[in-house]
């Protein structure tokens, strides 16, 4: 199924923005480096359609919580890598892309944490870990918002698409709160907004934790108010040991999976997630590691990285190791 949108949840370049982009973008990706302001002259010169419809969709009034932007060159690629963390398209137009779209949307950031702090991921199946609920896996991911133990959440996350999957069956799903909200009875409402629930790191955060993965909390699932209604919930790790409380993220599961937009991408489309409005997650395919598998790009955009924080990044963009910040907030 496609995504059904309307004219201001899409954007499709035209091919004259499409080779403008691709130009800017490969200068980009030999900054990688670069803070926003050493990018501040290239963010000027993306094509105006591009840069409002991105900038408009920032301030986060949207019910959908999902943008997407179709028409982006992908340029030569190699070989879907087979091995996870493997780093193919260093200075690649490519990064370029969604360096730029993550300094008009905020911040491109990464987490000492996870993945050794690199700021583009790598998202395709990895023989071996075709079972992990993580990029590397090929099995179907249920909702969850990006990393939802941690203080300094994404405001943003893009999936660029490189590769679709042979049969073109993978979707991306996203499912907004401010949708799904409905749904719930005004109990199940309140029990969502208390501090009675925990979530654990996900696995691409634990690889190098030995024993039980450590968990954050207590918070609330649910908080703002409607409808500036925001959401911090992984369906895979997000629990309580109230009884209530667990049968309300059922709930919402399900009120998620009503409201669901499966997004099948194809090379070129780059879709942007708010992280505090909707939840993603990803259906199943068969990966063949024929060097032809699904091959997406992940970036992350924070809106505002603390001074603090700055202060403490051993690496420009990539914040601190979470045993050094844990209960700043």
């Amino acid at each position: 199924m496609r995504l059904k949108t309307q004219a201001s949840s899409e954007y499709r370049l035209q091919r004259s923005e499409g080779s403008k982009v691709w130009e800017l973008a490969t200068r980009a990706a030999l900054l990688e480096r670069a803070g926003t302001s050493d990018l501040a002259d290239l963010l000027l010169d993306i094509p105006v359609g591009l840069r409002r419809a991105l900038i408009d969709f920032s301030e986060g009034s949207s019910e959908d919580g999902a943008f997407l932007v179709r028409g982006l060159p992908v340029g030569t690629l190699p070989d879907t890598p087979r091995e996870y963390g493997g780093q193919k398209l260093v200075q690649h137009g490519t990064t370029g892309i969604l360096m730029l779209v993550a300094d008009l949307l905020g911040t491109l950031i990464g987490y000492q944490d996870e993945k050794s702090g690199a700021l583009i991921h790598e998202v395709h199946p990895v023989p071996g870990e075709e079972t992990r609920i993580e990029n590397s896996g090929a099995v179907a991911f249920d909702f969850h918002t990006e990393n939802v133990h941690h203080p300094l959440r994404p405001d943003f996350l893009g999936l660029l698409c490189l590769r679709q999957d042979h049969e073109a069956v993978a979707a991306t799903r996203v499912a907004s709160v401010r949708r799904a909200h409905r749904l719930l009875s005004a109990d199940q409402l309140e029990t969502l907004r208390a501090p009675v629930f925990s979530s654990a790191y996900p696995t691409s955060f634990s690889r190098n934790i030995a024993g039980p993965r450590p968990a954050s909390g207590p918070h609330p699932v649910l908080f703002g108010e409607e409808p500036d209604l925001f959401m911090r919930f992984n369906s895979h790790t997000t629990t309580s040991a109230d009884p209530r409380a667990q049968a309300a993220l059922k709930a919402l599961s399900e009120a998620l999976e009503e409201v669901c937009q499966d997004i099948v991408l194809e090379p070129g489309d780059l879709v942007i997630v708010d992280n505090h409005i909707a939840a993603h997650g990803r259906s199943a395919f068969t990966p063949r590691f024929d060097g032809q598998d699904r091959w997406l790009r992940r970036c992350y955009s924070l809106r505002a990285v603390p001074r603090w924080a700055e202060s403490m990044m051993r690496r420009p963009r990539v914040l601190p190791e979470l045993a050094h910040i844990t209960g700043v907030f």
